[in-house]
């Protein structure tokens, strides 16, 4: 074994058991001859089939906290743990592959692919990770089929109504496998009604799959139907 591999640290039993693990995460940034605290801190640990709420004002924090766990960003000082594995000292190319097989992201907005169908937006990340077309769209499938979409499999985003349209986005961020699910306010483009189904669609297929999901909502209504809830402010990470 390499020295390089001996110095990296061990999973703990908590770590092992934690889909999502961050240990006194600090994060800034350069404002001009000042330097901007945004995370403080923040020590968290979520468990598989557990949805956690993260709330908070704007410019609280939420968004850096979710690009850190979803290896999007890198943070100041702390440790990153996925699945068990360290992510903190990772190479870009590794990273890359680890948010790719480990991670989902759900966003605001859709971000689906106009002219593919919902059924080919949900098979890609498979495709990319190397699976033929039939077992990609395959489980793409019964992904949306769960959601309530297997009727509208062959429609295009502007065919769906925005509710249609996240929920094939929900689909989308789990298709490869993803342990770890983050939303960065995924139901907030959306009416009441609607963000209540979506959410419940959510929910079930967190619950189903066993997915660890961290969810930033301004929504306290839906924060309140979460596992627990989770407030930044300033930094600052605490029990809401």
């Amino acid at each position: 074994m390499s020295e390089a591999a001996e110095a990296q640290p061990r999973a703990s039993a908590a770590h092992q058991a934690a889909t999502l693990a961050l240990e006194h995460i600090h994060r800034s940034y350069r404002e001009g001859p000042a330097r901007l605290e945004v995370l403080k801190d923040v020590t968290l640990t979520i468990h598989p089939g557990e949805i956690v709420a993260l709330v908070g004002p704007s410019g609280s924090g939420k968004t850096t906290l979710l690009q850190i766990a979803g290896l999007l960003d890198r943070p100041d000082s702390g440790e990153v743990w996925i699945a068990g594995q360290r992510c903190t000292g990772m190479s870009d190319s590794k990273r890359t592959r680890t948010r790719r097989d480990k991670v989902g992201f759900i966003y605001q907005f859709h971000h689906l692919l106009p002219e593919f169908s919902a059924i080919e937006n949900v098979a890609l990340p498979r495709r990319i990770a190397g699976s033929s077309r039939d077992v990609a769209e395959g489980h793409a499938a019964d992904l949306l089929g769960r959601l309530g979409l297997a009727e509208r499999l062959r429609h295009r985003p502007g065919e769906l109504s925005g509710g249609e349209r996240q929920r094939v986005a929900i689909a989308r961020a789990v298709a490869n496998g993803a342990s770890l699910l983050l939303g960065d306010e995924p139901t907030g483009n959306l009416d009441h009604r609607t963000a209540e189904q979506v959410f419940a669609a959510m929910l079930s297929l967190v619950r189903a799959q066993k997915v660890a999901a961290l969810i930033a909502t301004h929504n306290l209504e839906l924060a309140a139907r979460m596992d627990r809830t989770l407030s930044i402010q300033d930094g600052v990470l605490a029990p809401h």
